[in-house]
């Protein structure tokens, strides 16, 4: 999800005043970064449906919401709001407020009478896909399949960052493999999933070390494939995140670089919240809402952070502690706060969009797509209404 260029090709720098913008945005995040994560992971939760790719995603959430007679219901503060009978949010197993959200059940509880489908996935990618065919209508990516969503047009726009990555995605290698640094790894074989934040990182430490991508074997697997993968001794190192990440270190693996060494650098990545066009200008007040639910997972890391990491660790199978260390590897971010120009702003102007235009750059000479759209178009994938008071 991130990306960074090399020393003996400043050919492919971005600019510095973009590093410098990238800067910012990271060090004003990290400066407010006290706040607590979320727990919101849904493989088995009731009423759950699981997702792996693209294929399979869409199998039980075709239905035409925006064709659904709309709900009255009263919100918490007494006034009629127009919502849809069913809502298809596109999840992660991330720990941030999103999840929280969900293992807490404050979604469900904010929304009696809508039918919340919980749809897992394993990408960002995969997200996108689900988008293009209707199959969701809220979705989590990240900043790199966002930035390619916006280029190819996607009927989509970002009213959310759930979080600003940090040491949550790191380029692990296993002790094996003899490998002291990024460098080391030419001719071994590394995974990520293509199009992800994950791969964008790869491909920026790569040319950060002065490797080309040709110099190491690339995979593309999803952090389940990469998990098997590492077990069974396929593959030498893994830019991915957690709970995977955690579960290479702790099968005999060792950190090379992380997403917030390279933020550092200027390359930052994000999780980002999705949500299609056509259902947000129909719905405009279940978005508010929502958004007001994830404001609420995040007070409640932030007030509770022990409750709060007990319940995503009951949801992902691992200790209140491990899931504590994680969350706090992310920045959360009130809606509040990202009204600021630093983060969303009003969509123009914003420091945002400028990583989007410029991450849509870079994925250009790497050619990974064909060709980036003028700011203008980033800064139109940005709605920021919900966000509002």
């Amino acid at each position: 999800m991130k990306l960074k260029h090399n020393d003996s090709r400043r050919r492919s720098r971005i600019g510095l005043s973009i590093v410098a913008i990238m800067m910012a945005l990271l060090f004003s995040a990290c400066s407010g970064n006290s706040a607590p994560a979320s727990d919101s992971n849904a493989n088995r939760a009731g009423g759950q449906q699981t997702a792996n790719n693209g294929g399979e995603q869409n199998k039980t959430a075709n239905k035409e919401t925006e064709g659904e007679k709309p709900t009255q219901t009263s919100s918490s503060g007494g006034t009629e709001a127009e919502l849809p009978k069913e809502v298809r949010i596109g999840f992660q197993v991330i720990p941030n407020a999103e999840l929280l959200a969900k293992t807490l059940g404050l979604v469900e509880k904010k929304f009696p009478d809508v039918k919340i489908n919980w749809v897992q996935f394993d990408s960002g990618r995969d997200v996108n896909t689900a988008i293009a065919s209707g199959g969701i209508d809220l979705g989590l990516a990240g900043s790199v399949p966002v930035a390619i969503g916006i280029a190819n047009k996607l009927e989509y726009q970002v009213y959310f960052l759930h979080d600003i990555i940090g040491d949550n995605e790191a380029l692990a290698v296993k002790e094996a493999a003899g490998v002291k640094d990024v460098s080391g790894l030419k001719g071994k074989k590394v995974a990520a999933p293509f199009g992800s934040t994950t791969h964008f990182s790869l491909l920026s430490a790569l040319k950060e070390a002065g490797l080309e991508a040709s110099d190491v074997k690339v995979l593309d697997l999803q952090p389940p494939d990469i998990l098997a993968a590492w077990q069974r001794g396929d593959i030498d190192a893994a830019f991915v995140w957690q709970p995977t990440l955690a579960k290479l270190i702790e099968n005999k693996g060792t950190i090379l670089t992380t997403a917030k060494k390279l933020a550092e650098k200027g390359i930052i990545t994000a999780d980002v919240g999705v949500v299609s066009t056509a259902f947000a200008n129909k719905y405009p007040q279940f978005l508010k809402q929502y958004v007001g639910v994830l404001d609420e997972a995040i007070a409640f890391y932030r007030s509770e952070p022990e409750k709060a990491a007990q319940s995503i660790g009951d949801f992902i199978n691992q200790s209140a502690q491990d899931s504590l260390a994680q969350m706090n590897e992310l920045v959360w971010l009130t809606s509040e706060e990202q009204r600021s120009e630093q983060y969303l702003g009003n969509g123009v102007g914003s420091v945002f969009a400028k990583v989007l235009k410029e991450t849509g750059d870079f994925l250009v000479t790497q050619q990974s797509i064909p060709s980036a759209p003028d700011l203008a178009a980033f800064e139109a994938g940005i709605r920021t209404d919900a966000l509002q008071p």
